[in-house]
């Protein structure tokens, strides 16, 4: 199943004009606040009307301005978890599980109550009220109340803005099962570009009402284009790697963009598949192999793109066994280095420089 957009719409600051297609998995839109972002999930969920356009599920039109379809929100059967649970305070977990289809008249399923209750974590708490759970625990079940509903598609618009660090941490790992796991297609709007990372199958980047970019999260992320989007602090490429040992120093062996790279322990077992993000500000470049050096990971590669900033800096995308790495360094170090595309060189990466939110699981 698959979602296609073409709309346009008039807003205070700019005329949204995007489209896009999003396949099976999580499809992200990202962008800065103000980009566009709620309001494209918004007019899929039918909750705003565009002046114009397109949007289609595996081929059904939900709207299609030309034709005058406009589906009721109730007829869409489309999931949406917002920002704030929303959960009834007068109803237990349970209850709040099954609204959605008391809502719609379905009957009970208790096998897929089970199977959603056991995905997200919940069997401990259904006789609990709204009121007792922390914020990661009222998501968790706000998404199991939308996929309990029997939804075609699942729309999250910043499912984890209010949450803080700590709660955010603790949810992730319940949306990439829910990735894995739920067979249905997501659209997800956010900001973050760590969430983005570790839960997004494709990105579609958004600005100022634009499509920037769109494509496989491995690629939009290690383009250096799109590293102005994304913000020059948080571009990094997303890598996958696979864990080969854990060591008793402390550092776990993963295998990855043809090489060995080395990191503070994970919390995965050996041979399972992870992502893991690299930030470009946290890669060296070098032209010849570093001996003697305290970083451990020395990834060889080929030199397939660069991009300078209006400033003093620029991107540079490095093919290392087949994955790409970006990195972040200044004009002159472009200049004296005399960079060039298919220049063969040396990434450095510090193992503790990858922070244990930008290592999650792969689909």
């Amino acid at each position: 199943m698959s979602l296609s957009v073409s709309l346009e719409h008039r807003v205070e600051r700019f005329t949204l004009n995007v489209a896009f297609e999003a396949p099976n998995g999580v499809t992200a839109l990202f962008g800065h606040s103000g980009s566009g972002k709620t309001t494209v999930i918004n007019a899929v969920a039918g909750l705003l009307k565009p002046d114009k356009g397109r949007i289609g599920l595996n081929g059904t039109p939900l709207f299609d301005s030309a034709k005058r379809i406009d589906v009721p929100v109730r007829k869409r059967q489309l999931g949406y978890v917002f920002q704030e649970a929303r959960l009834f305070p007068h109803m237990s977990v349970a209850r709040n599980l099954t609204y959605g289809r008391r809502a719609q008249g379905l009957g009970d399923d208790a096998a897929l109550m089970s199977r959603i209750t056991e995905m997200l974590g919940l069997g401990d708490l259904l006789e609990r009220a709204p009121g007792d759970l922390s914020g990661g625990e009222k998501q968790r079940v706000a998404i199991g109340r939308a996929l309990l509903s029997g939804p075609r598609m699942l729309l999250l618009d910043e499912p984890l803005a209010a949450l803080d660090e700590r709660r955010k941490q603790e949810i992730l790992p319940y949306l990439e099962r829910l990735r894995d796991e739920a067979e249905i297609p997501m659209l997800y709007v956010s900001h973050s570009v760590s969430e983005v990372a570790r839960l997004a199958t494709t990105v579609v980047t958004l600005q100022d009402g634009q499509v920037m970019q769109a494509g496989p999260v491995e690629t939009i992320f290690s383009d250096p284009e799109a590293a102005y989007t994304l913000g020059m602090r948080d571009a990094g490429a997303v890598l996958t790697a696979q864990v080969m040992a854990h060591h008793t120093d402390g550092l776990s062996e993963l295998a990855a963009a043809g090489a060995t790279l080395f990191l503070p322990r994970v919390a995965a077992d050996v041979g399972e598949t992870l992502r893991v993000r690299i930030r470009a500000q946290d890669v060296m470049l070098s032209a010849t192999r570093p001996q003697n050096l305290s970083a451990l990971n020395i990834l060889e590669g080929q030199v397939t793109a660069i991009k300078l900033g209006r400033g003093p800096g620029a991107f540079v995308q490095v093919d290392c066994g087949g994955d790409t790495i970006l990195s972040r360094v200044t004009r002159r170090s472009v200049d004296s280095m005399a960079l060039q595309e298919g220049q063969r060189l040396f990434a450095v990466v510090k193992s503790v420089s990858v922070a244990r939110g930008d290592v999650g699981s792969a689909s």
